[in-house]
């Protein structure tokens, strides 16, 4: 389970802070870090001081250009956020996450990414929308700031715990419906991280062309279609049938144009 979970983040910029995440993970038995557009130098006397032992982890991360990058093969990710949203989006507990990490881990193809934002803004609301739930720290909320690496070792940390108990289950004789997270041995893989953004990305184009966005007054008609879908959890199958009906729609609105053309020349 432990080798599913990636922990990304987000335009970190002290190099420190890298280390001290990285060192919260490899307490706790997580190696898959990922960075997206560090803004420090991520290999340096202060990354590896900080990482007390675990600067090989440091220097295996993944760098990326944008979280669409780092996220892509995953089929959930959770943001990490102590800001409130004026669009509501499913918050949990890093408790209640990881009492969801052992089914989570069974799904074919699966991989949980866990994301983290900078330290002076966090994550923002577009990044946010790319994320499937929001877990808070329920911190005191007279002074509810974490250090990031601090904030990763609480995430790390239940989601051990999660594994510890899996693992202790694991000694028991399981009923039936419990090995298939579904009830029933489903038919298809999660869709990953990229196959719901190349559907959000032809939702807006089909939407627009239809006359049912407005790309001038959008308000917040794909923020509302993304947490219905990522709330949804589709799977690739699933994926595929409605972009087929999308693809249908814009053969329908070109058939439409062409016979308007037609008639005005």
């Amino acid at each position: 389970m432990l080798e599913r979970l990636r922990i990304v983040l987000i335009g970190t910029s002290h190099p420190g802070n890298i280390g001290g995440a990285a060192r919260a993970m490899l307490n706790m038995g997580l190696a898959d870090l990922a960075l997206v557009a560090p803004r420090c130098q991520v290999q340096c006397q202060e990354s590896a001081s900080r990482a007390s032992g675990a600067d090989a982890l440091v220097a295996s991360a993944s760098v990326h250009e944008t979280l669409e990058e780092a996220v892509a093969d995953c089929s959930l990710v959770v943001g990490c956020s102590a800001r409130s949203r004026n669009l509501p989006w499913p918050m949990i507990t890093p408790r209640a996450f990881g009492a969801t990490l052992a089914d989570e881990a069974r799904l074919p193809d699966a991989r949980v990414a866990i994301v983290f934002g900078r330290e002076d803004s966090g994550l923002s609301n577009e990044e946010l929308q790319r994320c499937h739930r929001h877990v808070h720290i329920p911190t005191n909320p007279d002074f509810s700031s974490l250090n990031l690496a601090a904030a990763v070792q609480v995430l790390a940390y239940e989601c051990r715990q999660a594994w510890l108990a899996d693992q202790e289950a694991a000694g028991e004789t399981p009923r039936a419906e419990d090995d298939q997270p579904f009830g029933i041995d489903w038919d298809s893989p999660l869709a990953s991280h990229a196959d719901l953004e190349r559907l959000f990305e032809h939702l807006e184009k089909t939407l627009i062309s239809v006359d049912f966005l407005d790309p001038e007054h959008p308000r917040q008609l794909m923020a509302r279609l993304r947490r219905l879908y990522l709330r949804a959890r589709p799977d690739s199958m699933e994926i595929n049938i409605l972009r087929g009906i999308l693809s249908a729609m814009d053969k329908q609105v070109r058939l439409a144009q062409a016979d308007t053309a037609n008639r005005t020349s």
